[in-house]
């Protein structure tokens, strides 16, 4: 008689983190990530709070005490997104669109500061609140909402259903927002491209059909040429990006200062206490300019450091998104990534002069109260999802394809991977 054949039983399936609902260790990484970027900003702002003091006749300690108190108000608003469950932040998406856009009509109607001659700011005394970081983070909310219920019914590549609304919207949006000032819009077509990245990338996740992603890329496109071309002082900028040297005392003076701060930073920078620039030549140094003012102090070798900074913030929000339980959360990352890295890329962009200058803030670094607010509680919701991330998410397809497949942007040919497993044996 042989030797007896033992039969190892197949290892049962395992429910997956999701529908566990089970917590872990979060992200602190994340966080980590989150500070060092704040802290930079501070640091900076407080280099050349100096002479931002002696060009707007306040104290010294006006620009960091108020820097400080937005940090403040940024961490509460951390700990209230990580804290109150996302059931309820989708639940509250309607509400924050209502506010976000009666922000924006107020906004509309404000009288405008004459240093600042846009209809971008809801203005309370001495404080004043950027309706568009509001919007941003309510259609974060709402469209990821939307699509996920969309994926559920199967109905994301229905025209109907899915496309018509989004595009609508997004065309509503770019009326008040990316409008120009002659008309009382917000005139900030560089929010307008955000939230046009911020849908893009959800979409692209959700499994809409590529044709239909490219679709809206043309009529996004032409809405932007017809927003651009009538208004002057944007085809200038346009002009002044593409001949930079023909417009430095005129449409392309910022371009031009923060090339030279930027430049004059050479390896390893002037040092904190040494900068030229923010003394009247750079305009916006510590907001829209921060990075030009950041790289004259800090040199290439400065600049390495905060772009990997970035980079590794980044990478962390996509593996989040790779490793959510479900699709809002997934959904809801993605969104997150797009706002903070097109912002980012936008900026930096423009300061070394590989992208027209667009008036908005380098996310955690620059000087203001609402954008890193508002990133910091988008950051906060990233970091409640990383509490569920899971191992591996229900695909149908069981090969490794990370991509698409084919034209239909399937994703099913898609395997999002992820750190936390039920089974301990199966991590790796």
């Amino acid at each position: 008689m042989g030797p007896q054949v033992t039969r190892r039983r197949p290892r049962p399936q395992l429910p997956t983190a999701s529908e566990f609902g089970r917590k872990h260790r979060p992200d602190y990484v994340l966080v980590v990530l989150c500070a060092a970027l704040l802290a930079i900003g501070l640091v900076v702002v407080f280099a050349i709070s100096p002479a931002l003091s002696q060009a707007a006749k306040v104290s010294n300690s006006f620009f960091v005490s108020r820097q400080l108190i937005a940090i403040a108000l940024a961490i509460v608003a951390f700990i209230a997104t990580a804290q109150i469950p996302l059931h309820v932040w989708k639940a509250l998406a309607k509400p924050m669109l209502i506010i976000a856009g009666t922000a924006t009509l107020v906004a509309l109607v404000t009288p405008v500061n004459p240093a600042y001659p846009a209809h971008r700011w809801v203005r309370l005394g001495t404080l004043s609140f950027q309706s568009v970081e509001l919007v941003k983070f309510a259609v974060l909310l709402a469209v990821s909402g939307f699509l996920a219920s969309r994926i559920k019914d199967e109905t994301v590549n229905t025209v109907q259903s899915t496309f018509k609304p989004l595009l609508i919207a997004t065309l509503v949006l770019g009326v008040f927002i990316a409008g120009p000032q002659k008309v009382h819009a917000q005139s900030d077509l560089g929010s307008m491209m955000v939230l046009i990245a911020m849908l893009g990338a959800m979409l692209f996740v959700a499994g809409l059909k590529l044709r239909t992603i490219a679709l809206a890329v043309g009529i996004l496109a032409i809405g932007i040429i017809l927003v651009v071309l009538p208004s002057a002082y944007r085809r200038d900028r346009l002009t002044s990006f593409l001949h930079p040297e023909a417009n430095c005392q005129d449409a392309g003076y910022q371009a031009c200062q923060a090339l030279i701060a930027v430049g004059s930073g050479g390896m390893a920078g002037l040092g904190l206490g040494r900068s030229v620039q923010a003394y009247g030549y750079l305009p916006e140094a510590a907001n829209d300019s921060i990075f030009a003012i950041y790289a004259e102090k800090f040199g290439f070798i400065g600049c390495v450091i905060l772009l990997g900074l970035l980079a590794a913030l980044f990478g962390r929000l996509k593996q989040i998104a790779e490793r959510a339980p479900d699709d809002f959360s997934r959904l809801l990352v993605c969104g997150v990534l797009a706002w903070i890295s097109v912002q980012a890329i936008i900026n930096i962009g423009a300061m070394i002069g590989l992208l027209p200058l667009k008036g908005i803030t380098l996310p955690l670094v620059s000087y203001g109260g609402t954008s890193v607010i508002f990133v910091a509680a988008a950051i906060g919701l990233v970091f409640q999802v990383s509490k569920y991330t899971s191992f591996s998410a229900p695909i149908q397809n069981e090969k490794l394809i990370i991509g698409r497949q084919g034209n239909d942007n399937s994703r099913d040919g898609r395997r999002f991977r992820g750190a936390y497993h039920p089974d301990p044996s199966g991590r790796r």
